[in-house]
């Protein structure tokens, strides 16, 4: 059986590149310092014309805080640093993301193809920037309001999967549970259930609704995403309470396409989810 575990939480102490405040995204603040001192502006100055704060300048620098990717842009034109910014910027992007959820980000970048169940949660690449906010408001131990905006963010560049060309297809099974619990409230749940509409638009997409009355249910195993790379190569990947597995070997991947093949015969159509969706948005 080939099984890979992701790394432990004491496994992660040991990576340098994990969290802000080393490895990477410290290599990057130290480059950025430079660069500004190089260039003799204060930070003030750099942060009025890049279009952030001193404060921020000062937490990119120390690396307390993940860069985006338009501060990185701008950073590398305004202190002329022709690329050298630029060449840190992919990897500082991973580090945006948990520990545990990066091998997966990457994959998402490079797949083909993703098939997800959603039996906790609405999906991430579905969120609103509103219900990820809460979501990521809600954990437990408490995220500090630097690190939620940093997930929050993160969490909206990965939908970017929905412009890619040529189009991945994408499909999802989602719990009726998971539709119903207002997270961050009635105003935000009725925006996530029109987002979960939208979507459902696109020609690339089929989005579907587990409900609670079936009888059946292969699924109760927990949320898992299929996926495929570019190269055909078809991975399983399952997550729970931030740890996470990525099964790869073809006959463990394929017991779980199996299930959800049955997950999605379980479920209402396409069309009829939408309608169901609907429906809920009428109760609101």
């Amino acid at each position: 059986m080939t099984l890979r575990d992701e790394e432990t939480a004491a496994q992660r102490q040991q990576r340098p590149d994990d969290e802000p405040g080393s490895g990477v995204v410290t290599a990057f603040g130290r480059q950025l310092k430079l660069l500004r001192v190089r260039a003799g502006l204060e930070r003030a100055e750099f942060g009025k014309r890049v279009g952030y704060s001193a404060d921020a300048i000062a937490s990119y620098e120390q690396g307390r805080r993940v860069p985006q990717p338009r501060f990185i842009d701008q950073a590398d034109e305004v202190l002329g640093a022709g690329g050298l910014l630029l060449a840190m910027k992919e990897e500082v992007g991973r580090a945006r993301y948990p520990a545990f959820f990066r091998d997966m980000a990457r994959l998402e970048e490079e797949a083909v193809s993703l098939h997800v169940y959603g039996a906790l949660a609405v999906p991430g690449l579905l969120q609103t920037e509103d219900h990820a906010r809460a979501v990521f408001a809600m954990r437990r131990p408490l995220l500090d309001e630097a690190t939620v905006e940093q997930r929050v963010s993160a969490r909206l560049a990965r939908q970017e999967i929905f412009a890619r060309s040529p189009l991945p297809t994408l499909s999802f099974v989602i719990e009726e549970s998971v539709l119903r619990r207002p997270l961050g409230g009635a105003s935000t749940q009725r925006g996530q259930l029109e987002e979960i509409l939208l979507h459902g638009q696109r020609r690339n997409v089929e989005i579907q609704v587990m409900p609670t009355s079936g009888s059946e249910h292969c699924g109760l195993g927990g949320p898992f995403t299929l996926i495929e790379i570019r190269d055909g190569q078809r991975m399983a990947y399952v997550e729970v309470q931030r740890t996470s597995r990525l099964y790869n070997e073809r006959d463990e991947v394929r017991d779980v396409e199996e299930q959800y093949g049955i997950l999605r015969a379980q479920a209402l159509t396409p069309r009829e989810s939408m309608a169901f969706v609907e429906g809920l948005l009428g109760e609101r």
